[in-house]
């Protein structure tokens, strides 16, 4: 009953906030913190549910394990922070009881995802996922912002159908619950399911912006509002990447995939999206854009790590999982706080501003510095874990390969990164620039510093969680 409690009651009281008139602060908390509470206990006390059954082997069943929990707690965490954050930055919004409802909608089929104990459950949860939070992304009803919800459902549909052929070929072969190490039958050896399997890796894998279908991120990113960004960016985005690790490490299993055609284009479609999306962040100019490509690259280590199919690439997988999820949230904040106080969009008209607003410009820093890979945040031990297990358990040339691109990165990566910061602090010469306050109110700073001790922590004691 916890599970389905926690997963229903975000979806009902969003709906049922549209009756609340005039809004009402206190009743968006009480949802948020309720929530926090009902996915907390479901995924202490553990369990299964089974709603009803779709066929007689195909039943539809939630229940939470170790690697699902990763996530609901990155799901609990980012929504909560971006409830808090939302009510000054919607200020004045008439349509703010309608991005609640859908806040809350998405936020119950993301519970769903992470708690899906077999890949049918897995695959409806991901689109109901899609569908709830595709509206967040039309929040302002411009003709770009319009624009860019249908490219994001286009290529999470499109992707989810590809990731339906591999669903529908391991059904057939009798994989469909989640078992560690992989479910499929040893006498399930047709050339079919590698191949499928790599299909829904590709598929799925667009909701994770790898590439060839990356396009949605860059596109959808800048017109969403700053909280939108920061959960689709933090923990929507990484439905995709639990698609692949439920498919490839829970339901084929890794052993599968091992050696095979499939991994090494796997490795190579990751590696080619985590060079092209930190050159794209380093070259673009609008710093929501600029953290949307951040944000494919930085989503391709978490692929490149799954694609080395060993344990501690599933570690590296998930501690970076943890690390990109608080450091992008608050980046994608911070952005969201130059916009709403300075209606700054661009790089460049950033100078300054750290005398303006230096609480917000240190959030922005110290979650650089961890998506950099900055001891002692949660960036450093992750791609430390993916290196370590790169060098010693990557096929051939992909020794190197993977260390390098990582290396290459984080320097692309300081690269796009730090000088907003240095000219925050220390504009250029001759400059006549406004020196006033112009930081935002605690409903916008405090969950920007709990996200940044967010970071501290994993790169702290994340390798004693995963």
């Amino acid at each position: 009953m916890l599970i389905l409690l926690a997963i229903l009651f975000p979806i009902l009281a969003g709906v049922a906030g549209y009756r609340v008139r005039p809004f009402r602060r206190w009743y968006y908390i009480a949802v948020i913190l309720i929530t926090d509470v009902l996915g907390l206990a479901a995924a202490i006390r553990g369990g299964s549910l089974t709603l009803f059954r779709l066929t007689e082997s195909v039943p539809l069943t939630f229940s939470p394990d170790p690697t699902g929990t990763v996530y609901l707690l990155l799901v609990l965490l980012l929504y909560t922070a971006g409830c808090f954050y939302s009510f000054e930055y919607f200020a004045g919004d008439d349509r703010l009881r309608s991005f609640f409802g859908f806040w809350f909608a998405s936020m119950g089929a993301m519970l769903a995802v992470t708690m899906a104990a077999n890949l049918v459950s897995l695959y409806l949860c991901f689109e109901m996922a899609t569908l709830m939070s595709m509206p967040m992304v039309l929040h302002d009803r411009t003709k770009e912002s319009i624009s860019a919800a249908r490219k994001y459902l286009f290529y999470s549909i499109g992707g989810a159908l590809l990731g339906l052929f591999a669903v529908f070929t391991l059904s057939y072969y009798g994989a469909v619950d989640f078992v560690a190490g992989g479910s499929l039958a040893a006498d399930a050896a047709s050339p079919l399911v590698p191949a499928a399997v790599f299909v829904g890796i590709v598929g799925f894998g667009a909701k994770a912006g790898m590439y060839p279908l990356h396009g949605w991120l860059p596109a959808a990113h800048p017109v969403a509002p700053a909280p939108a960004s920061a959960v689709l960016s933090g923990v929507i985005a990484k439905a995709g990447i639990l698609a692949v690790i439920r498919l490839v490490y829970f339901t084929a299993g890794p052993a599968l995939l091992a050696g095979t055609w499939a991994q090494i284009a796997w490795m190579i479609l990751a590696l080619i999206t985590v060079f092209m999306g930190s050159m794209m962040a380093y070259r673009e100019k609008v710093l929501k854009k600029r953290l949307a490509y951040s944000t494919v690259s930085q989503l391709s280590y978490i692929m490149l790590s799954l694609s080395l199919l060993t344990d501690d690439g599933l570690r590296g997988a998930l501690l970076h999982t943890m690390a990109h999820a608080c450091a992008k949230c608050a980046l994608f904040l911070c952005a969201g706080v130059f916009i709403h106080c300075l209606h700054k969009h661009r790089v460049e008209e950033l100078r300054g501003v750290g005398k303006q607003m230096p609480v917000t410009v240190w959030c922005f820093l110290l979650s650089g510095l961890s998506l950099i890979g900055i001891p002692p945040f949660g960036g450093f031990i992750s791609k430390w874990s993916i290196s370590l297990a790169a060098i010693s358990q990557a096929p051939g040339p992909f020794k190197l390969l993977i260390p390098g691109m990582l290396l290459l990165s984080a320097l692309l990566t300081a690269g796009y990164l730090l000088p907003p910061v240095i000219d925050a602090f220390y504009p250029p010469k001759g400059e006549v620039l406004p020196a006033e306050k112009a930081e935002p109110s605690g409903w916008m700073i405090i969950p920007l510093v709990l996200l940044c001790c967010g970071s501290l922590a994993v790169g702290l004691f994340g390798s004693l969680w995963v």
